[in-house]
């Protein structure tokens, strides 16, 4: 997927991209490479890859969740800005927050952010199980995402914590998700959740399948969740 079949691709689902934001998506692209050879950041350095599979596949959130309001989004390990960066371009009145457990990511996002001319973005140096307990951000976000961090029994735990009452926890999935929310149904429910809906799509050129879960935070989340860093990914609530 070059640039202008990105532009394209999006302007179909009613998201009409400017001169400016295509020229930060292209600076993105190239200062990802750029540091990706100081630090493993990710294996996809192809431009073509980066397009589709960081930028496109991360902006697929906003194909199933409203993302013309101003919203406050926190991404949970997101690594080198997936998805929430490439949505904050694409939507700029949005407040987002990443909480990355890796420094070197953090002082990445910072340069990034920089580069970017991108306001409202919060970079937080954290795991994601002590900043859930953090009261400055337990239940301060309208909506709360993932992509490719963990499997649904783990992430939400690190993720509704977060999240707000009447707020969302949207995780961005490959494919095979029914067997991850058999066993996450239990975690979600404990922790004040409720599935709405699990979206299944495929990611264009490759033809390969995506997921978009949505779950609605219903009841406040019981104080003793998320657990010690390391618990949740050792015993799931299942």
């Amino acid at each position: 997927m070059n640039p202008e079949q990105f532009r394209e691709a999006l302007l179909e689902k009613g998201i009409a991209l400017s001169d400016e934001q295509m020229k930060q998506y292209q600076v993105y692209a190239e200062v990802l490479v750029e540091w990706n050879e100081k630090m493993n950041l990710t294996a996809i350095t192809d431009p073509e890859e980066i397009y589709l599979k960081h930028f496109y596949d991360s902006i697929t959130l906003a194909f199933y969740y409203d993302m013309d309001q101003s919203v406050s989004l926190c991404d949970v390990g997101a690594g080198a800005g997936f998805p929430s960066l490439p949505i904050k371009i694409a939507f700029p009145q949005l407040k987002v927050t990443i909480v990355d457990s890796l420094n070197k990511r953090i002082t990445f996002l910072n340069h990034l952010a920089s580069e970017l001319g991108l306001k409202d973005v919060y970079f937080v140096h954290d795991r994601a199980e002590t900043f859930g307990q953090n009261k400055q951000y337990r239940e301060q976000f309208d909506i709360v995402t993932a992509r490719a961090v963990a499997r649904m029994s783990v992430l939400a735990e690190l993720c509704l914590p977060l999240v707000k009452l009447r707020g969302h926890f949207v995780a961005l999935k490959a494919a095979h998700t029914a067997a991850e929310m058999v066993d996450a149904k239990k975690g979600i429910k404990v922790l004040g959740g409720e599935l709405l809906s699990d979206e299944a799509f495929m990611l264009p050129v490759e033809e390969a399948e995506r997921h978009v879960v949505t779950i609605a935070k219903k009841r406040k989340t019981p104080k003793q969740y998320p657990r010690k860093p390391g618990t949740p990914n050792k015993m799931p609530i299942i």
